[in-house]
């Protein structure tokens, strides 16, 4: 075994940070990491659930929790036995977080001690907190780590963190709490990074942050994401590929929009953070957009580039939801051209202003959640089909078998390719949402 294991829960965000992680920690084979995930209720199940699977597998490693769920509710994860150190999302940047604070002896004393690490309380000043939770007040945090600009993961694509926090408060998020206010990585920074990984054999780039549209204004002279784009397409020439992680659409500038419509090194492929098709629950969500700006923003990128994907975040059964505005989202993911959705069905976070708002039964969230599921499948193979003969430019993963084209759709071969390479391919069928394809002649 060579470094610590590494179990990453959420985002894109998460998967690069990870990566920061496993380069800090290289030497510390003994430790699992799990990067936990808040936005839901069940990503927090989940992160539990994997933590008591990592201990059964590995019963003498060390398990440290870090992640948004780690920062948000550090005191669900140091009172299970099972966990030896929890940090928030600032100490997980900082390579001594990864360091046993117990000593070599630590599993020792867990396995002869549990109470004592599950249950001893001590006084931080900020809370009173198991002592094995070392989580700061993000909120606090005003600067970049070090590390955010020198984040990849171990795919054939690689994730730029360029900005982390979020400056608005959704009022189902619990996310900002976990990440702290917007925050951006200086562009000559981001640059050099993208042209590092150009250099060490990657082709296409991913920009991630938690709200990667609201780059730049904490930095001198107030450059958009639009600029940042720009100058990474111009200092580093050789990237092939550049996408972009979800975005907010009420966000993207004249610049942004005309490179993302017209730049063929730009994917064509975007994710919009939607989340409602209907106006009265965007405004009880506190979005800042409404259902005619999502459909007004897909019909010009659709105008200005025919063969761009849409995809979109939607939230089944929020507060207040009834059958008509459930039925004004259904219909968003046709009015949208949705082929990448993402459904999460609703669950409350305690402690923002949607827990606190009149709650639709789980059944009916359920119930809901899968019919926007399915609508999104029917309208994914459709769009699917109808690529069914064309060729395709494919990055291809790191297994060789598979791939995604331009316009992010999975694609399988049916023989091995050069792993991380650009290919044309014949996409020859459909099976199970995923293209079949194979080297075009």
């Amino acid at each position: 075994m060579s470094g610590p294991d590494i179990i990453t829960m959420g985002c894109r965000l998460n998967i690069a940070e990870s990566e920061a992680i496993r380069q800090m920690a290289a030497d510390q084979d003994d430790l699992i990491v799990v990067n936990s995930c808040a936005v839901t209720a069940e990503a927090v199940r989940q992160t539990r659930q994997a933590i008591r699977r990592a201990r059964r597998e590995r019963p003498d490693a060390r398990i440290l929790v870090t992640g948004c769920a780690a920062q948000t509710e550090p005191q669900t994860f140091a009172a299970m036995a099972e966990v030896d150190a929890v940090i928030g999302n600032r100490e997980k940047m900082e390579p001594s977080s990864y360091i046993s604070p117990f000593g070599s002896s630590e599993v020792e004393k867990r396995q002869a001690h549990p109470d004592r690490f599950s249950t001893s309380l001590e006084t931080n000043g900020l809370f009173e907190q198991p002592s094995k939770v070392r989580v700061a007040d993000i909120m606090t945090v005003r600067d970049t780590a070090p590390h955010m600009a020198s984040a990849f993961a171990d795919h054939a694509r690689a994730f730029l963190e360029v900005q982390n926090g979020c400056d608005h408060r959704c009022t189902f998020c619990i996310i900002p709490y976990g990440r702290g206010n917007s925050r951006s990585v200086p562009a000559g920074a981001v640059v050099d990074k993208a042209r590092e990984l150009v250099d060490a054999g990657y082709c296409e780039i991913v920009l991630t942050g938690v709200d990667v549209t609201s780059y730049g204004p904490d930095l001198p002279g107030a450059p958009t994401l639009g600029l940042l784009v720009e100058r990474i397409l111009k200092g580093v020439p050789d990237l092939p590929r550049l996408r972009l992680s979800s975005i907010d659409s009420v966000e993207m500038d004249d610049r942004l929009f005309d490179l993302v419509a017209h730049e063929p090194r730009m994917m064509p492929h975007v994710h919009l953070s939607l989340q409602a098709g209907d106006d009265m629950i965007l405004k009880r969500m506190k979005r800042r957009h409404s259902r005619a700006d999502a459909v007004r923003i897909v019909e010009r990128l659709k105008a200005a580039r025919p063969d761009i994907s849409i995809g979109a975040d939607i939230i089944a059964g929020f507060p207040t939801e009834d059958d008509a505005m459930f039925a004004r989202s259904l219909a968003l993911i046709d009015d949208c051209a949705i082929v990448h959705g993402h459904i999460f069905p609703y669950s409350p976070r305690a402690g923002t202003p949607a827990a606190r708002m009149p709650q639709v039964d789980r059944a009916t969230i359920k119930a809901r959640a899968a019919r926007l599921r399915a609508a999104c499948a029917d309208r994914r193979d459709a769009w699917l089909r109808s690529l069914i003969g064309t060729q395709q430019s494919v990055l291809v993963e790191r297994s060789g078998l598979s791939g995604h084209a331009e316009n992010f759709a999975s694609v399988r071969f049916t023989t091995a390719q050069t792993p991380s390479a650009i290919l044309r391919a014949t996409i020859t069928g459909l099976e199970k949402g995923v293209l079949i394809a194979q080297e075009a002649a």
